[in-house]
This record gives structure tokens, C-alpha cells and sequence, in this order.
């Protein structure tokens, strides 16, 4: 038994089949940040913290001593739960592959908001600082013309490579925006989206929990997630109509060279 407790659920391995499938497709969506940084992990659930490979000074345990203490950033936790009614996990079994579960596509959608968060614009109570938070370059202000935006992203770009950053680089934007993107063609019938392709030589991302949006490099060692327990589903409780189950992950996240990535944000 391990503490996600699944085999105390009434859920077969059909059922479980099924929800972990559609916990993925969902998942899978949402979660922008992994696109983009690295991923170190999964290291297990007993990961509890990432060395940070710092030292502070402390007070010796004699007069004769001196001493260091080693710096970790500490995993957080997150937890998102949902419910599953009894009837679909009943058809799961049956041999049913379109079980209705809403409550476990908002706790996907929830959950990969949180990391997308915590990794683009950091979460304070955690001890974790954000992409945009650590960024050493001044924010670049985008203007609400979508036409404009290849010239802001190019900019960006420009800035990274002047600071030694190679490329290939990739492009967060916050899911209204992106819409905006996709939607667009320039003069000339060429598509927006395609255009901004070209000038990072890296992928745009539909990211939600994003604040306008961040470009970064794609060499990669400039940003860490670090993973302990990666996105898994445990087990509450069940009573005769329902199964109350949860998505749950453990991980920290780090800016290792703040001049790899540069803030877009939108003009007022």
C-alpha cells in the first residue's frame, strides 16, 4: 500500500484504466510550463527538497568550530480533488470508454494552473520565485494591434541573443491572447502564428495562469522543474453514489540564469 491508497477504492482496473487516460489527455493540455523548462524526475514521493547548491553561515557546536548549513528549496505540494459517480465507474467496467467526469477536468485544468503559475510568475508562500519575477530584462510592452506582435517578439529575442542566450526560443501567451494569434493573417495572407514561429525558431505555447506573455531560451539548464511525485491520482473516500478521489503532485521550481527569458506585457 502506498499513500495514494487506490486499492481501497471500489474501482476496478478497467475504471482506473479509463480515469487515468482521460487525467492525461487533460493534463496534457494545460500543462504549458513543461513544454518550455526543464524537467528533472520524477524523484519519488520521499523528495522533499532541491539542492540549491548554496551554503550560510551558522554558529559552531564548539568555540573551535565553524560551520555551514547546506541551502534546499523545499517541494511543494498541490492537491486538486474531484468526484466520480459510482454509475460511471459501474460502466467503466462494462466496457464503457466515454465516462462523463467534469469534476475531474476542472481539478486537471486547476491543478496544471497551479504550476503554470508557480514556474512563469512564482508562488511567494512556497519560498519560489517565478520566470518573470527573476527575468533581468526590462518587460517589453505589447500593444493591443495583433500586427505589432512580431516586432515585440523579435525584440525579445534580439535582447536574449545580445546577452549571450542562443535560441532556440519558445513563446508563453496567456490563452486570450493566443486565440488572437491563431485567429490572425497579416498582409499579405500569411498567418500570424506561423510568422512568430519563424522568429523564435521554437514552438508558441497556449499557456494558462500566463500574464500577457514571457519569451524564453529553449538551450535549456536555464529553468528547473524539479519533480518529486509527478501528477498521480489517489484515493478519499466513497459513499453509495460517489467516489471522492484527487490529483496530486509534488515538485519545486528554480530560474537558473535570469537573462534566458524576457516578459511581454500588455500596453494599458
Amino acid at each position: 500500500m502506498n499513500h495514494l491508497h487506490r486499492e481501497l477504492a471500489p474501482i476496478s482496473e478497467a475504471g482506473w484504466e479509463v480515469i487515468d487516460d482521460e487525467a492525461k489527455t487533460r493534463l496534457t493540455t494545460h500543462l504549458a510550463a513543461r513544454k518550455l523548462v526543464d524537467f528533472a524526475g520524477p524523484h519519488g514521493w520521499s523528495h522533499s527538497a532541491s539542492n540549491l547548491g548554496r551554503t550560510g553561515t551558522i554558529s559552531g557546536p564548539s568555540e573551535a568550530v565553524t560551520a555551514t548549513q547546506r541551502k534546499v528549496l523545499p517541494l511543494v505540494e498541490l492537491r486538486a480533488e474531484f468526484r466520480v459517480p459510482r454509475v460511471e465507474v459501474d460502466d467503466a467496467e462494462r466496457g464503457a470508454t466515454d465516462l462523463d467526469l467534469p469534476e475531474l477536468g476542472e481539478a486537471a485544468r486547476q491543478i496544471a494552473l497551479g504550476e503554470n503559475v508557480t514556474v512563469f510568475h512564482g508562488y511567494e508562500a512556497a519560498g519560489m520565485r517565478g520566470i518573470t519575477e527573476c527575468a533581468s530584462h526590462e518587460p517589453i510592452l505589447l500593444k493591443k494591434d495583433m500586427e505589432q506582435y512580431p516586432n515585440g517578439v523579435a525584440r525579445a529575442t534580439d535582447l536574449l541573443r545580445r546577452a549571450g542566450i542562443t535560441g532556440p526560443y519558445g513563446l508563453a501567451i496567456g490563452p486570450e491572447i493566443y486565440t488572437g494569434i491563431v485567429e490572425t493573417t497579416e498582409h499579405g495572407g500569411h498567418l500570424l502564428l506561423d510568422h512568430l514561429r519563424q522568429i523564435l525558431g521554437g514552438p508558441v505555447v497556449w499557456a494558462p495562469g500566463v500574464k500577457g506573455g514571457i519569451v524564453l531560451s529553449l538551450r535549456g539548464d536555464d529553468f528547473l522543474l524539479d519533480c518529486g511525485q509527478d501528477l498521480s491520482i489517489g484515493y478519499v473516500d466513497h459513499d453509495a453514489d460517489t467516489v471522492r478521489l484527487y490529483l496530486e503532485e509534488s515538485f519545486s521550481f528554480k530560474v537558473l540564469e535570469p537573462d534566458a527569458a524576457v516578459a511581454l506585457r500588455l500596453a494599458n
